[in-house]
């Protein structure tokens, strides 16, 4: 599916998703990555939704976000609560969704100015 939204210069939009990819600013992704407003998008170093850890989660409050959206891929999963403490320990707003739902949502809250990062399975 291609999603429309006006283009935000020098920002990361998602343009698309379907089974097994998505795309940021037409850029087509087909393994995890994150994705913030502002810079490159970046590969995930977990390779599936089974092997997260903490350590996952520590890379992306290192970027001192205030939510991250979690895209579990193509059913709505979440995380063990260990899995997510140093997101909750820095204070960061956390929500897990199937990711064609997150990347819905983070194109919404980007536009609105939010300081979000997308952590996306695909």
């Amino acid at each position: 599916m291609k999603l429309h939204l006006t283009k935000a210069a020098g920002r990361n939009l998602f343009t698309g998703y379907g089974d097994g990819y998505v795309s940021v600013n037409d850029q087509r992704y087909t393994r995890p990555v994150i994705v913030a407003p502002e810079g490159e998008v970046e590969p995930w170093n977990p390779q599936s939704f089974e092997a997260l850890t903490a350590d996952d989660f520590d890379v992306l409050t290192a970027r001192s976000p205030e939510l991250v959206l979690l895209g579990t891929g193509s059913a709505l999963r979440f995380p063990k609560p260990d899995v997510i403490r140093p997101l909750v320990t820095a204070g960061v707003g956390f929500e897990a969704m199937d990711t064609r739902a997150a990347c819905r949502t983070y194109n919404i809250l980007m536009a609105e100015g939010r300081q979000v990062i997308a952590a996306i399975f695909v």
